[in-house]
C-alpha cells in the first residue's frame, strides 16, 4: 500500500522507533504514548482490519502476539500486568488502516476501557 504510513516505515521510507523486528511483524514506539510502555506491533504484510484476516494469517497474527510479549518482558511489564489491543474500524478507534497491537503497560490500567 502506497499510502499506508505503517507500509512505509516497514519499507524505511520514514522512521520509527523500532524495538522489535523479524521477517514477519515489525514493533515501535507509539508517537502518542498512553502509558509508560505504548509500542505497536504490526504484521509486515498489509492487512487494513481485523475483518480482512484470512485464516491462513493466523500464524502471523500468533506471531504478533509474541511480539508483544517480548516486548512486555524487555519493558519489565510483564509480570506486573500490560494490555493488548487491536482496534477495528473507526467505530473502534482504528485510524490507521493496517491491523496493529497496542502493548500498554507501564502503569494501573482501569476496566472497562474507554
Amino acid at each position: 500500500m502506497t499510502d499506508c504510513i505503517f507500509c512505509k516505515i516497514i519499507a524505511g521510507e520514514i522512521p520509527g522507533d523500532i524495538i522489535y523486528q523479524d521477517d514477519d511483524v515489525l514493533a515501535f514506539r507509539d508517537l502518542n504514548p498512553q502509558a509508560p510502555t505504548h509500542a505497536l506491533v504490526i504484521p509486515k504484510k498489509h492487512i487494513s482490519t481485523i475483518n480482512d484476516i484470512q485464516s491462513d494469517d493466523a500464524e502471523l497474527v500468533g506471531k504478533m502476539f509474541l511480539a508483544a510479549q517480548k516486548i512486555a518482558k524487555d519493558d519489565g511489564i510483564a509480570e506486573p500486568g500490560y494490555r493488548t489491543v487491536m482496534n477495528c474500524n473507526s467505530g473502534a478507534g482504528q485510524t490507521v488502516f493496517h491491523i496493529h497491537l497496542h502493548v500498554l503497560g507501564g502503569r494501573a490500567m482501569s476496566w472497562p476501557p474507554g
